[in-house]
Protein backbone atom coordinates (compact mmCIF):
# COMPACT_ATOMS: atom_id res chain seq x y z
CA UNK A 1 0.00 0.00 0.00
CA UNK A 2 1.48 3.08 -0.95
CA UNK A 3 2.46 6.08 1.70
CA UNK A 4 -1.30 8.35 2.08
CA UNK A 5 -0.61 11.81 3.27
CA UNK A 6 -2.82 13.52 5.72
CA UNK A 7 -2.58 17.38 6.46
CA UNK A 8 -4.22 18.58 10.16
CA UNK A 9 -4.70 22.70 9.44
CA UNK A 10 -6.21 23.32 12.81
CA UNK A 11 -5.35 22.34 16.04
CA UNK A 12 -6.94 19.12 16.86
CA UNK A 13 -5.81 15.99 20.27
CA UNK A 14 -2.22 15.38 20.44
CA UNK A 15 -3.76 11.81 20.66
CA UNK A 16 -5.58 12.03 17.38
CA UNK A 17 -2.88 12.52 15.57
CA UNK A 18 -0.41 10.07 17.30
CA UNK A 19 -3.44 7.71 16.23
CA UNK A 20 -2.52 8.83 12.72
CA UNK A 21 1.63 8.86 12.81
CA UNK A 22 1.79 5.47 14.52
CA UNK A 23 -0.27 4.06 11.04
CA UNK A 24 2.64 2.68 8.57
CA UNK A 25 0.79 3.84 5.62
CA UNK A 26 0.07 7.16 6.54
CA UNK A 27 1.94 11.10 6.62
CA UNK A 28 0.85 13.39 9.11
CA UNK A 29 1.93 16.84 8.92
CA UNK A 30 0.46 19.33 11.25
CA UNK A 31 0.36 22.39 9.78
CA UNK A 32 -1.97 24.87 11.84
CA UNK A 33 -3.01 28.58 11.04
CA UNK A 34 -2.09 28.52 7.09
CA UNK A 35 -3.62 31.55 5.05
CA UNK A 36 -5.84 30.80 2.05
CA UNK A 37 -2.89 31.21 -0.15
CA UNK A 38 -0.91 29.24 1.28
CA UNK A 39 -3.02 26.02 1.93
CA UNK A 40 -3.65 26.54 -2.04
CA UNK A 41 -0.02 26.04 -2.04
CA UNK A 42 0.25 22.77 -0.33
CA UNK A 43 -3.14 20.82 -0.66
CA UNK A 44 -2.05 19.49 -3.52
CA UNK A 45 -0.11 17.00 -2.21
CA UNK A 46 -2.04 15.71 0.21
CA UNK A 47 -4.65 12.52 0.12
CA UNK A 48 -6.89 13.97 3.56
CA UNK A 49 -7.26 17.00 5.29
CA UNK A 50 -8.18 17.43 8.73
CA UNK A 51 -10.05 20.74 10.02
CA UNK A 52 -12.12 22.68 12.78
CA UNK A 53 -13.29 25.75 12.08
CA UNK A 54 -10.66 28.36 10.87
CA UNK A 55 -9.66 26.35 7.60
CA UNK A 56 -11.62 27.14 4.70
CA UNK A 57 -12.03 24.68 2.19
CA UNK A 58 -13.45 26.42 -0.88
CA UNK A 59 -14.11 25.24 -4.53
CA UNK A 60 -10.69 27.53 -5.20
CA UNK A 61 -9.37 24.86 -3.04
CA UNK A 62 -10.92 21.13 -3.72
CA UNK A 63 -9.85 22.28 -7.32
CA UNK A 64 -6.16 21.87 -6.43
CA UNK A 65 -6.32 19.51 -4.33
CA UNK A 66 -5.45 16.85 -7.09
CA UNK A 67 -4.91 14.24 -4.80
CA UNK A 68 -7.43 14.67 -1.96
CA UNK A 69 -10.00 11.87 -1.38
CA UNK A 70 -10.99 12.58 2.57
CA UNK A 71 -11.88 15.91 4.61
CA UNK A 72 -12.23 15.05 8.35
CA UNK A 73 -14.20 18.08 10.35
CA UNK A 74 -13.41 17.71 14.07
CA UNK A 75 -16.64 19.13 15.21
CA UNK A 76 -20.13 18.89 13.87
CA UNK A 77 -20.91 21.88 11.56
CA UNK A 78 -19.29 21.76 7.96
CA UNK A 79 -20.20 25.37 6.92
CA UNK A 80 -16.60 26.35 5.98
CA UNK A 81 -16.41 23.02 3.69
CA UNK A 82 -18.19 23.58 0.22
CA UNK A 83 -19.79 20.66 0.01
CA UNK A 84 -21.02 20.95 -3.15
CA UNK A 85 -17.90 21.28 -4.91
CA UNK A 86 -16.41 18.03 -2.44
CA UNK A 87 -18.91 16.22 -4.44
CA UNK A 88 -17.82 16.85 -7.44
CA UNK A 89 -14.50 16.37 -7.37
CA UNK A 90 -14.67 13.33 -5.62
CA UNK A 91 -13.95 13.74 -2.13
CA UNK A 92 -15.78 12.54 0.76
CA UNK A 93 -16.49 15.08 3.86
CA UNK A 94 -16.54 13.48 7.63
CA UNK A 95 -17.75 15.38 10.40
CA UNK A 96 -17.86 13.88 14.35
CA UNK A 97 -21.49 14.73 15.19
CA UNK A 98 -20.71 12.71 18.53
CA UNK A 99 -17.65 13.99 19.75
CA UNK A 100 -19.22 17.52 21.53
CA UNK A 101 -23.35 16.19 21.99
CA UNK A 102 -22.90 16.21 25.90
CA UNK A 103 -20.99 19.61 25.73
CA UNK A 104 -23.09 21.52 23.23
CA UNK A 105 -26.65 20.02 25.23
CA UNK A 106 -25.24 21.27 28.40
CA UNK A 107 -23.93 25.10 27.17
CA UNK A 108 -27.79 25.18 25.50
CA UNK A 109 -29.28 24.32 28.90
CA UNK A 110 -26.75 26.56 30.84
CA UNK A 111 -27.71 29.30 28.74
CA UNK A 112 -31.60 28.63 28.72
CA UNK A 113 -30.81 28.69 32.91
CA UNK A 114 -28.72 31.93 32.53
CA UNK A 115 -31.38 33.93 30.86
CA UNK A 116 -34.16 32.82 32.63
CA UNK A 117 -32.32 33.90 35.93
CA UNK A 118 -30.35 36.77 34.92
CA UNK A 119 -27.20 35.38 35.73
CA UNK A 120 -24.82 37.13 33.35
CA UNK A 121 -26.23 40.92 34.30
CA UNK A 122 -26.59 40.47 37.85
CA UNK A 123 -22.83 38.89 38.19
CA UNK A 124 -22.50 42.10 36.32
CA UNK A 125 -24.37 44.07 39.36
CA UNK A 126 -22.37 42.22 42.21
CA UNK A 127 -18.86 43.23 40.51
CA UNK A 128 -19.75 46.97 39.74
CA UNK A 129 -21.14 47.26 43.41
CA UNK A 130 -24.51 47.62 42.54
CA UNK A 131 -25.91 44.07 45.24
CA UNK A 132 -29.07 46.01 45.85
CA UNK A 133 -30.53 47.90 42.70
CA UNK A 134 -29.04 44.33 41.32
CA UNK A 135 -31.16 41.76 43.36
CA UNK A 136 -34.28 44.09 43.13
CA UNK A 137 -33.96 45.26 39.09
CA UNK A 138 -33.31 40.74 38.19
CA UNK A 139 -36.18 38.44 38.90
CA UNK A 140 -35.99 35.38 37.23
CA UNK A 141 -38.38 32.95 35.54
CA UNK A 142 -38.48 29.83 36.03
CA UNK A 143 -38.77 26.60 33.61
CA UNK A 144 -40.32 24.40 36.20
CA UNK A 145 -43.90 23.28 34.55
CA UNK A 146 -43.23 25.87 31.27
CA UNK A 147 -43.63 24.66 27.59
CA UNK A 148 -40.32 24.16 25.85
CA UNK A 149 -40.03 23.83 22.04
CA UNK A 150 -37.27 21.90 20.58
CA UNK A 151 -36.39 22.66 17.15
CA UNK A 152 -34.28 19.64 15.63
CA UNK A 153 -34.15 16.07 17.96
CA UNK A 154 -30.78 15.01 16.92
CA UNK A 155 -28.02 13.70 19.33
CA UNK A 156 -27.39 17.50 20.65
CA UNK A 157 -31.49 18.05 20.89
CA UNK A 158 -32.81 14.69 22.58
CA UNK A 159 -29.91 15.40 25.04
CA UNK A 160 -31.41 18.93 25.97
CA UNK A 161 -34.65 17.53 26.13
CA UNK A 162 -33.49 14.90 28.69
CA UNK A 163 -31.81 17.39 30.91
CA UNK A 164 -35.65 19.72 30.36
CA UNK A 165 -37.76 16.67 31.82
CA UNK A 166 -35.54 16.56 34.50
CA UNK A 167 -36.19 20.08 35.40
CA UNK A 168 -40.19 19.41 35.34
CA UNK A 169 -40.48 20.98 31.91
CA UNK A 170 -42.65 19.64 28.92
CA UNK A 171 -41.40 19.54 25.88
CA UNK A 172 -43.04 19.77 22.07
CA UNK A 173 -40.02 18.57 19.24
CA UNK A 174 -40.31 19.60 15.41
CA UNK A 175 -37.80 17.43 13.20
CA UNK A 176 -38.78 15.69 9.90
CA UNK A 177 -37.38 13.03 10.88
CA UNK A 178 -38.35 11.77 13.79
CA UNK A 179 -41.25 9.07 13.98
CA UNK A 180 -44.23 9.12 16.15
CA UNK A 181 -42.97 6.00 18.22
CA UNK A 182 -39.56 7.82 19.14
CA UNK A 183 -41.70 10.65 19.74
CA UNK A 184 -43.39 8.65 22.40
CA UNK A 185 -40.27 6.65 23.43
CA UNK A 186 -38.61 9.82 24.44
CA UNK A 187 -42.22 11.46 25.83
CA UNK A 188 -41.86 14.57 24.28
CA UNK A 189 -45.00 16.10 21.80
CA UNK A 190 -44.59 15.45 18.27
CA UNK A 191 -45.06 18.59 16.17
CA UNK A 192 -45.83 18.95 12.27
CA UNK A 193 -44.04 22.15 11.45
CA UNK A 194 -42.28 25.01 13.81
CA UNK A 195 -45.31 26.55 14.39
CA UNK A 196 -47.01 23.92 16.01
CA UNK A 197 -43.94 23.73 18.27
CA UNK A 198 -43.53 27.37 19.04
CA UNK A 199 -47.20 28.07 19.45
CA UNK A 200 -47.49 28.38 23.42
CA UNK A 201 -43.78 27.58 24.14
CA UNK A 202 -42.27 29.75 26.50
CA UNK A 203 -38.73 28.64 25.59
CA UNK A 204 -37.06 27.36 22.55
CA UNK A 205 -33.83 25.86 21.80
CA UNK A 206 -32.85 25.83 17.89
CA UNK A 207 -30.56 22.38 17.11
CA UNK A 208 -30.89 21.91 13.16
CA UNK A 209 -27.90 22.58 10.67
CA UNK A 210 -27.78 26.29 8.30
CA UNK A 211 -29.30 25.57 5.01
CA UNK A 212 -31.37 27.60 2.85
CA UNK A 213 -34.76 25.94 4.30
CA UNK A 214 -33.61 26.97 7.75
CA UNK A 215 -32.10 30.27 7.43
CA UNK A 216 -34.35 32.82 9.64
CA UNK A 217 -36.81 29.66 10.60
CA UNK A 218 -37.05 31.69 14.07
CA UNK A 219 -38.39 35.35 12.69
CA UNK A 220 -41.05 37.91 13.63
CA UNK A 221 -44.14 35.70 12.95
CA UNK A 222 -42.82 32.57 14.31
CA UNK A 223 -41.70 34.58 17.57
CA UNK A 224 -45.30 35.82 17.72
CA UNK A 225 -46.36 32.39 18.17
CA UNK A 226 -44.50 31.94 21.70
CA UNK A 227 -46.05 33.03 25.05
CA UNK A 228 -45.45 36.69 26.37
CA UNK A 229 -41.86 36.66 28.52
CA UNK A 230 -40.74 33.41 26.36
CA UNK A 231 -36.78 32.75 26.11
CA UNK A 232 -34.76 31.78 22.77
CA UNK A 233 -31.63 29.34 22.66
CA UNK A 234 -29.23 29.39 19.91
CA UNK A 235 -26.14 26.77 20.29
CA UNK A 236 -26.41 25.32 16.72
CA UNK A 237 -25.32 27.74 13.96
CA UNK A 238 -25.63 31.60 13.26
CA UNK A 239 -28.62 32.90 10.96
CA UNK A 240 -31.18 30.45 12.64
CA UNK A 241 -32.86 33.25 14.00
CA UNK A 242 -33.62 36.93 12.51
CA UNK A 243 -31.47 39.15 14.92
CA UNK A 244 -33.52 42.39 14.34
CA UNK A 245 -37.00 40.68 14.75
CA UNK A 246 -35.57 39.37 17.88
CA UNK A 247 -34.49 42.51 18.93
CA UNK A 248 -38.25 44.02 18.01
CA UNK A 249 -39.99 40.86 20.01
CA UNK A 250 -38.24 42.20 23.14
CA UNK A 251 -38.42 45.47 22.68
CA UNK A 252 -41.80 45.23 22.78
CA UNK A 253 -42.42 43.22 25.82
CA UNK A 254 -43.02 39.89 23.88
CA UNK A 255 -40.11 38.17 24.50
CA UNK A 256 -38.43 38.24 27.21
CA UNK A 257 -34.59 37.59 25.96
CA UNK A 258 -32.31 35.19 24.75
CA UNK A 259 -29.49 32.88 25.06
CA UNK A 260 -27.05 32.94 22.09
CA UNK A 261 -23.76 30.90 21.86
CA UNK A 262 -23.79 31.83 17.63
CA UNK A 263 -24.46 34.72 15.70
CA UNK A 264 -25.57 35.63 12.24
CA UNK A 265 -21.81 37.43 11.55
CA UNK A 266 -19.26 36.26 13.53
CA UNK A 267 -17.58 37.35 15.48
CA UNK A 268 -20.29 39.70 16.05
CA UNK A 269 -20.03 43.76 16.58
CA UNK A 270 -19.65 45.18 19.68
CA UNK A 271 -22.05 47.40 19.46
CA UNK A 272 -24.33 44.33 17.72
CA UNK A 273 -28.20 45.10 18.04
CA UNK A 274 -28.73 42.59 21.15
CA UNK A 275 -25.62 43.62 23.69
CA UNK A 276 -27.55 46.62 25.21
CA UNK A 277 -30.09 44.85 26.21
CA UNK A 278 -30.77 45.24 29.88
CA UNK A 279 -31.88 41.49 31.13
CA UNK A 280 -32.68 38.19 30.12
CA UNK A 281 -29.29 37.39 28.57
CA UNK A 282 -26.34 35.12 27.70
CA UNK A 283 -23.76 35.31 25.27
CA UNK A 284 -20.93 33.41 24.68
CA UNK A 285 -18.44 33.35 21.80
CA UNK A 286 -19.14 29.95 20.02
CA UNK A 287 -18.19 27.90 22.84
CA UNK A 288 -20.59 24.53 22.28
CA UNK A 289 -17.44 22.42 21.74
CA UNK A 290 -15.49 24.15 24.16
CA UNK A 291 -14.62 21.76 26.45
CA UNK A 292 -11.36 19.96 27.67
CA UNK A 293 -13.56 16.43 27.00
CA UNK A 294 -15.00 17.22 23.82
CA UNK A 295 -11.89 18.92 22.33
CA UNK A 296 -10.42 15.81 22.82
CA UNK A 297 -13.04 13.65 21.55
CA UNK A 298 -14.00 15.13 18.16
CA UNK A 299 -9.89 15.13 17.28
CA UNK A 300 -9.50 11.39 18.30
CA UNK A 301 -13.04 10.52 16.07
CA UNK A 302 -11.83 12.36 13.11
CA UNK A 303 -8.48 11.27 13.79
CA UNK A 304 -9.37 7.64 13.93
CA UNK A 305 -12.31 8.12 10.67
CA UNK A 306 -9.63 9.36 8.30
CA UNK A 307 -6.98 6.49 9.29
CA UNK A 308 -9.82 4.06 8.97
CA UNK A 309 -11.23 5.38 5.20
CA UNK A 310 -7.50 5.56 4.31
CA UNK A 311 -6.21 2.22 5.14
CA UNK A 312 -9.38 0.20 5.12
CA UNK A 313 -12.17 2.21 2.78
CA UNK A 314 -14.46 2.58 6.17
CA UNK A 315 -16.54 5.12 6.28
CA UNK A 316 -18.02 6.55 9.35
CA UNK A 317 -20.14 9.77 9.54
CA UNK A 318 -20.11 10.89 6.11
CA UNK A 319 -22.07 13.92 5.00
CA UNK A 320 -22.09 13.07 0.91
CA UNK A 321 -21.39 9.30 1.33
CA UNK A 322 -23.67 6.27 2.63
CA UNK A 323 -21.47 5.64 5.74
CA UNK A 324 -20.17 2.07 6.10
CA UNK A 325 -18.67 0.64 9.20
CA UNK A 326 -16.12 -2.42 9.19
CA UNK A 327 -18.71 -4.87 10.18
CA UNK A 328 -21.20 -4.04 7.29
CA UNK A 329 -17.94 -3.17 4.79
CA UNK A 330 -17.53 -7.09 5.23
CA UNK A 331 -20.78 -8.20 5.12
CA UNK A 332 -21.23 -6.18 1.41
CA UNK A 333 -17.69 -6.45 0.58
CA UNK A 334 -18.40 -9.14 -2.03
CA UNK A 335 -20.92 -7.05 -3.72
CA UNK A 336 -19.16 -4.23 -4.13
CA UNK A 337 -17.08 -6.06 -7.08
CA UNK A 338 -20.44 -7.29 -8.47
CA UNK A 339 -22.00 -4.11 -8.23
CA UNK A 340 -19.16 -2.25 -9.98
CA UNK A 341 -18.76 -5.34 -13.38
CA UNK A 342 -23.01 -4.76 -13.52
CA UNK A 343 -22.37 -1.15 -14.18
CA UNK A 344 -20.15 -1.62 -16.42
CA UNK A 345 -21.89 -4.62 -18.38
CA UNK A 346 -24.80 -2.13 -18.66
CA UNK A 347 -22.89 0.54 -20.22
CA UNK A 348 -21.76 -1.54 -22.83
CA UNK A 349 -24.82 -3.89 -23.88
CA UNK A 350 -27.86 -1.59 -22.73
CA UNK A 351 -29.31 1.16 -24.10
CA UNK A 352 -27.91 4.41 -24.74
CA UNK A 353 -28.88 7.36 -22.78
CA UNK A 354 -31.20 6.15 -20.05
CA UNK A 355 -34.08 7.60 -18.17
CA UNK A 356 -32.96 5.43 -15.02
CA UNK A 357 -30.82 2.15 -13.67
CA UNK A 358 -33.32 0.57 -11.55
CA UNK A 359 -31.08 -1.81 -8.50
CA UNK A 360 -33.06 -4.73 -7.04
CA UNK A 361 -31.75 -7.03 -4.05
CA UNK A 362 -33.70 -10.34 -3.80
CA UNK A 363 -33.09 -12.78 -0.56
CA UNK A 364 -31.07 -12.22 2.13
CA UNK A 365 -28.96 -9.13 0.59
CA UNK A 366 -31.95 -6.83 0.77
CA UNK A 367 -31.67 -6.70 4.78
CA UNK A 368 -28.00 -5.64 4.56
CA UNK A 369 -26.77 -2.10 3.95
CA UNK A 370 -27.22 -1.82 0.22
CA UNK A 371 -26.92 2.20 -0.55
CA UNK A 372 -23.23 1.53 -1.15
CA UNK A 373 -23.65 -0.88 -3.34
CA UNK A 374 -26.70 0.62 -5.37
CA UNK A 375 -23.92 3.45 -5.65
CA UNK A 376 -20.92 1.56 -7.13
CA UNK A 377 -23.43 0.32 -9.96
CA UNK A 378 -23.94 3.65 -10.78
CA UNK A 379 -20.20 4.64 -10.17
CA UNK A 380 -19.25 1.61 -12.78
CA UNK A 381 -21.95 2.60 -15.23
CA UNK A 382 -20.83 6.27 -15.70
CA UNK A 383 -17.04 5.59 -15.22
CA UNK A 384 -17.23 3.69 -18.48
CA UNK A 385 -17.90 7.01 -20.35
CA UNK A 386 -16.36 9.48 -17.86
CA UNK A 387 -13.40 10.11 -16.26
CA UNK A 388 -14.20 12.59 -13.74
CA UNK A 389 -16.71 10.45 -11.86
CA UNK A 390 -16.28 8.30 -8.67
CA UNK A 391 -18.02 6.30 -6.30
CA UNK A 392 -18.24 9.96 -4.10
CA UNK A 393 -19.55 12.43 -7.05
CA UNK A 394 -21.40 9.90 -9.14
CA UNK A 395 -24.55 10.68 -7.78
CA UNK A 396 -24.16 14.02 -8.37
CA UNK A 397 -23.17 13.88 -12.12
CA UNK A 398 -26.41 11.19 -12.53
CA UNK A 399 -28.69 14.03 -11.65
CA UNK A 400 -27.19 16.75 -14.01
CA UNK A 401 -27.25 13.96 -16.79
CA UNK A 402 -30.91 13.68 -15.97
CA UNK A 403 -30.26 9.77 -14.87
CA UNK A 404 -32.26 8.41 -11.73
CA UNK A 405 -31.10 5.91 -9.54
CA UNK A 406 -34.02 3.71 -7.90
CA UNK A 407 -33.58 1.30 -5.27
CA UNK A 408 -36.20 -1.39 -4.12
CA UNK A 409 -36.23 -4.91 -2.53
CA UNK A 410 -38.03 -7.84 -3.91
CA UNK A 411 -39.43 -10.87 -1.74
CA UNK A 412 -40.09 -12.89 -4.80
CA UNK A 413 -38.23 -16.33 -4.65
CA UNK A 414 -35.14 -16.92 -7.56
CA UNK A 415 -33.07 -19.77 -8.23
CA UNK A 416 -30.21 -17.84 -5.92
CA UNK A 417 -30.48 -17.37 -2.13
CA UNK A 418 -29.24 -13.97 -2.98
CA UNK A 419 -30.08 -11.87 -6.63
CA UNK A 420 -28.99 -8.07 -7.36
CA UNK A 421 -31.08 -7.47 -10.66
CA UNK A 422 -30.07 -3.80 -12.27
CA UNK A 423 -32.34 -2.71 -14.89
CA UNK A 424 -31.62 -0.16 -17.59
CA UNK A 425 -34.47 1.57 -18.51
CA UNK A 426 -35.13 4.65 -21.71
CA UNK A 427 -38.81 4.82 -22.23
CA UNK A 428 -40.54 2.00 -22.62
CA UNK A 429 -36.91 -0.04 -23.38
CA UNK A 430 -35.66 -2.01 -20.84
CA UNK A 431 -32.49 -4.05 -20.69
CA UNK A 432 -31.11 -5.96 -17.26
CA UNK A 433 -28.59 -7.69 -15.79
CA UNK A 434 -28.21 -10.02 -12.64
CA UNK A 435 -25.27 -11.13 -10.41
CA UNK A 436 -25.25 -13.37 -7.21
CA UNK A 437 -22.12 -14.34 -4.90
CA UNK A 438 -22.02 -18.67 -5.29
CA UNK A 439 -20.07 -20.26 -2.96
CA UNK A 440 -17.39 -16.81 -2.25
CA UNK A 441 -17.33 -16.41 -6.26
CA UNK A 442 -19.47 -13.22 -7.35
CA UNK A 443 -20.96 -14.41 -10.93
CA UNK A 444 -22.83 -12.76 -13.25
CA UNK A 445 -25.84 -15.14 -14.25
CA UNK A 446 -28.33 -13.29 -16.10
CA UNK A 447 -28.21 -10.93 -18.91
CA UNK A 448 -31.45 -9.77 -20.19
CA UNK A 449 -33.47 -12.41 -19.29
CA UNK A 450 -31.25 -15.33 -20.16
CA UNK A 451 -29.04 -17.75 -17.97
CA UNK A 452 -25.57 -17.23 -17.74
CA UNK A 453 -22.97 -18.09 -15.67
CA UNK A 454 -19.29 -16.19 -15.61
CA UNK A 455 -16.69 -14.21 -13.92
CA UNK A 456 -17.02 -10.50 -12.88
CA UNK A 457 -13.33 -9.17 -14.06
CA UNK A 458 -11.39 -9.87 -17.56
CA UNK A 459 -11.49 -9.76 -21.46
CA UNK A 460 -14.91 -10.42 -22.63
CA UNK A 461 -16.76 -10.99 -26.22
CA UNK A 462 -20.50 -11.04 -25.79
CA UNK A 463 -21.63 -12.57 -29.14
CA UNK A 464 -25.87 -12.52 -29.77
CA UNK A 465 -26.55 -14.55 -32.73
CA UNK A 466 -29.63 -16.20 -34.59
CA UNK A 467 -30.50 -19.79 -32.44
CA UNK A 468 -29.30 -21.60 -35.37
CA UNK A 469 -26.28 -24.13 -36.09
CA UNK A 470 -23.04 -23.00 -36.86
CA UNK A 471 -22.37 -19.72 -35.44
CA UNK A 472 -20.66 -21.02 -32.13
CA UNK A 473 -17.96 -22.77 -34.58
CA UNK A 474 -17.84 -19.50 -36.75
CA UNK A 475 -17.22 -17.60 -33.67
CA UNK A 476 -14.22 -20.13 -32.90
CA UNK A 477 -12.56 -20.51 -35.99
CA UNK A 478 -12.30 -16.27 -35.98
CA UNK A 479 -11.42 -16.39 -32.39
CA UNK A 480 -8.52 -19.01 -33.60
CA UNK A 481 -7.66 -16.79 -36.45
CA UNK A 482 -6.59 -13.51 -34.47
CA UNK A 483 -4.65 -15.86 -31.98
CA UNK A 484 -7.22 -15.21 -29.23
CA UNK A 485 -7.62 -17.90 -26.56
CA UNK A 486 -10.81 -18.47 -24.73
CA UNK A 487 -10.53 -18.91 -20.78
CA UNK A 488 -14.19 -19.52 -19.99
CA UNK A 489 -17.54 -20.36 -22.12
CA UNK A 490 -20.86 -19.62 -21.28
CA UNK A 491 -24.05 -19.94 -23.45
CA UNK A 492 -27.70 -18.99 -23.01
CA UNK A 493 -30.77 -19.66 -25.57
CA UNK A 494 -33.57 -18.06 -26.15
CA UNK A 495 -36.35 -20.65 -28.43
CA UNK A 496 -39.18 -18.63 -27.91
CA UNK A 497 -37.06 -15.54 -29.49
CA UNK A 498 -34.79 -17.44 -31.96
CA UNK A 499 -31.69 -16.23 -30.89
CA UNK A 500 -29.05 -16.91 -28.74
CA UNK A 501 -26.15 -15.50 -26.84
CA UNK A 502 -22.14 -16.63 -25.75
CA UNK A 503 -20.45 -14.91 -23.17
CA UNK A 504 -16.78 -15.53 -24.17
CA UNK A 505 -13.90 -14.57 -21.70
CA UNK A 506 -10.49 -14.42 -23.25
CA UNK A 507 -7.03 -13.78 -21.93
CA UNK A 508 -6.36 -10.80 -24.13
CA UNK A 509 -8.94 -8.38 -25.27
CA UNK A 510 -10.69 -8.55 -28.74
CA UNK A 511 -9.64 -6.40 -31.45
CA UNK A 512 -11.44 -4.00 -33.52
CA UNK A 513 -10.84 -6.12 -36.64
CA UNK A 514 -12.38 -8.88 -35.00
CA UNK A 515 -15.52 -7.36 -33.94
CA UNK A 516 -15.76 -5.74 -37.71
CA UNK A 517 -15.44 -9.20 -38.55
CA UNK A 518 -17.92 -11.02 -36.21
CA UNK A 519 -20.62 -8.08 -37.08
CA UNK A 520 -20.59 -8.73 -40.48
CA UNK A 521 -21.21 -12.54 -40.47
CA UNK A 522 -24.26 -14.06 -41.03
CA UNK A 523 -26.51 -14.76 -38.34
CA UNK A 524 -24.70 -12.77 -35.87
CA UNK A 525 -26.40 -9.95 -34.57
CA UNK A 526 -24.18 -8.44 -32.23
CA UNK A 527 -20.66 -8.52 -31.21
CA UNK A 528 -19.25 -6.80 -28.57
CA UNK A 529 -15.88 -6.36 -26.60
CA UNK A 530 -15.92 -5.50 -22.81
CA UNK A 531 -12.59 -5.23 -20.75
CA UNK A 532 -13.30 -5.32 -16.53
Amino acid sequence: MSTKRILVSDPISEIGVEALSQHPDLQVDVNTGLTPEALLEVIGDYDGLIIRSQTKVTREVLEAAKNLKVIGRAGVGVDNVDREAATDHGVIVMNTPTGNTISTAELAFTLMLSAARNIGPGHAGVLAGEFPAARKAFKGIEIYQKRLAVIGMGRIGTEFVKRAQAFGMTVAAFDPFLTQARADQLKVELADSPDAALKGADFVTLHVPMTPDTKHIINADRLALMNKGAIVVNCARGGLIDEPALRAAIDSGHIAGCGLDVFEDEPPSSDHILFDLPKHTAFTPHLGASTNEAQENVGIQVAEQLRDFLTSGEIRNAINMPSLDAAALEDIGDYLGLAKSLGKFLAKLGPANPDSIRVSYHGAIADKDTPLVSRTVLHGFLASSREDVNIVNCPAIAKELGLELVESTINATTEYSELVVVELRKGEERFRLAGSIIGKSPRIVEIDKLYVDTNIEGNFLIVRNDDRPGIVGLVGTALAAHNLNIANLSLARNKTEGNALSVIELDSPASEELLAELNAAAGVLSAKAIEI
